[in-house]
């Protein structure tokens, strides 16, 4: 399949992303992710790996484009943890003494 990532044209094949990152390891994940066999690498990794481009040269958009359009499952960012509410005095030197006993 002809795709066109950092203004450069590529002609890759499943099979072809497949080779190109046989015994890669995959580094940690932060954000948007492809899965390539059993492992999860980042979005950026495998296009660095399979177009031997700078990172800073193509977008995550453009990798996830073409490695949807192969048959991989990529994966958005994961949610962000919702911000806990912070504790008033009051509530913090209460649960520091414990709750109360009901009777």
């Amino acid at each position: 399949m002809r795709c066109v990532i950092a203004r450069f044209p590529f002609d890759l094949t499943k099979n072809g992303v497949l080779e190109s990152m046989k015994g890669v390891k995959p580094e940690p994940v932060i954000g948007e992710s492809v899965i390539i066999g059993r492992r999860t690498y980042p979005v950026k990794q495998v296009g660095q790996v399979v177009t031997r481009q700078d990172r800073r040269d193509f977008s995550a958009a453009e990798v996830v484009r073409a490695m949807t359009q192969l048959g991989f499952t990529c994966r958005d960012l994961p949610p962000a943890a919702a911000p806990s509410r912070a504790l008033s005095p009051i509530e913090q030197a209460s649960a520091a003494l414990g709750a109360p006993m009901t009777a």
